[in-house]
């Protein structure tokens, strides 16, 4: 129940508040009149606040009010997403992208805390999965309900009203869940230096940092498809047909790819693993990107969709049991290096794709950094 607590949290906080921009972000432009540049500053802007809330969640994460602040993210997620149909001024977008970016961060990082604390206590560590897998079902979750109301008349607006009131009902009845069990679940406390007899073992020297870099060249490199891979698939012949179907098969495939990847990691070993998930997703962002047809753009999604949340989940929880006692704090931490890639990604990306005239130098660029956090896994797991 806690597990499945989660899957509506960040199907919510993640799946909707955070990624519905991308397949409202081609209607958005049509309704607003913003350029290529404009979209990905307005991205840029909701990676800005999910990174400064990731830092404050790192903070947080050891409160006893921690819960608090959980509500707070759920609630300011959920306000931010349905005001997208109250205003049309592109400086209050860049505001209301920037509170949700805060909301899910803070949702992400003690949510995951909580959940996989619990799950920790009673020895089902094994699924977390269902708690990352709801930010796949956020993603198909939110292509129904826009696809529904396009096909109603309804405008982009509306749309984005709908999913405020979905992500509203979905956190209510996750934080019915977790109310419950903050009141009961110890906050985790630093294990004093006199207690190290049963530490975990240390990792080799600067891999943990490497990790972190390398989850920041993740957040850049996905981020550059994850933002613009519906626009892209609206430059293309039957393009409305295309554009749902490409995000719901990024949906689709990262739900269960949490489970698959674990498998893997089991068989070959953490960083083994993440080094396969990097490059296959390297090779989505330049197929979608740099390979020009409708079955392209797919095949792409399906790649991504296939890896983000996989490389999402791996990361945080390698670093998390390699950081001993300051494991929620790492998960902050993670995140925030995550973020900055993430707020940098479609800033840049978006420029460079005014200047060239299509996606394929930012999907170079992004390609070329994966394969660098990949470079960087190159140490064996302890």
């Amino acid at each position: 129940m806690v597990a499945l607590a989660g899957t509506l949290l960040l199907a919510a906080a993640m799946g909707i508040g955070r990624f519905a921009y991308t397949p409202l972000l081609p209607p958005l432009q049509d309704a607003l009149g913003w350029s290529v540049a404009q979209a990905g500053d307005v991205a840029s802007a909701n990676y800005l606040g999910y990174l400064l809330g990731a830092l404050a969640a790192a903070l947080l994460v050891r409160r006893t009010d921690r819960g608090l602040w959980l509500a707070l993210g759920m609630f300011a997620s959920a306000a931010s997403t349905g005001a997208g149909a109250l205003f049309e001024s592109y400086p209050a977008w860049l505001a209301l992208r920037f509170v949700s970016g805060v909301a899910s961060a803070l949702c992400l990082v003690i949510g995951t805390a909580i959940v996989g604390g619990h799950l920790l206590r009673c020895e089902r560590p094994d699924l977390i999965w269902l708690h990352f897998g709801g930010v796949g079902l956020g993603i198909v979750g939110s292509v129904v309900v826009i696809e529904t109301l396009r096909r109603g008349g309804g405008s982009v607006y509306g749309q984005w009203g709908a999913l405020g009131v979905a992500a509203l009902v979905l956190l209510a009845v996750a934080g019915w869940r977790f109310a419950g069990l903050v009141r009961r679940a110890p906050v985790p406390v630093a294990v004093p230096p006199a207690s190290t007899a049963n530490a975990p073992r240390r990792v080799p020297a600067g891999v943990l940092t490497r990790l972190i870099i390398a989850y920041g060249l993740f957040g850049f490199g996905y981020v550059v498809t994850a933002t613009f891979i519906v626009a892209i698939a609206r430059r293309l012949p039957a393009s409305t047909s295309l554009e749902p179907l490409t995000w719901v098969v990024v949906g689709v495939l990262a739900a269960p790819s949490v489970l698959a990847w674990q498998g893997l990691a089991r068989r070959f070993g953490v960083l083994a693993a993440l080094r396969y998930a990097y490059v296959v997703e390297a090779a989505g962002v330049l197929v979608a990107g740099c390979v020009p047809g409708p079955v392209a753009v797919v095949a792409g999604g399906a790649l991504l969709g296939g890896t983000f949340m996989g490389i999402t989940a791996l990361g945080l929880s390698t670093g998390r049991s390699w950081a001993g006692a300051q494991q929620d704090g790492v998960i902050g931490w993670m995140t925030a290096s995550f973020g900055l890639g993430q707020f940098l990604g479609p800033a840049i990306a978006g420029r460079l794709a005014q200047l060239s005239e299509g996606f394929t130098v930012p999907s170079l660029l992004a390609a070329a950094l994966l394969l660098v956090g990949c470079a960087l896994l190159r140490d064996r797991a302890p």
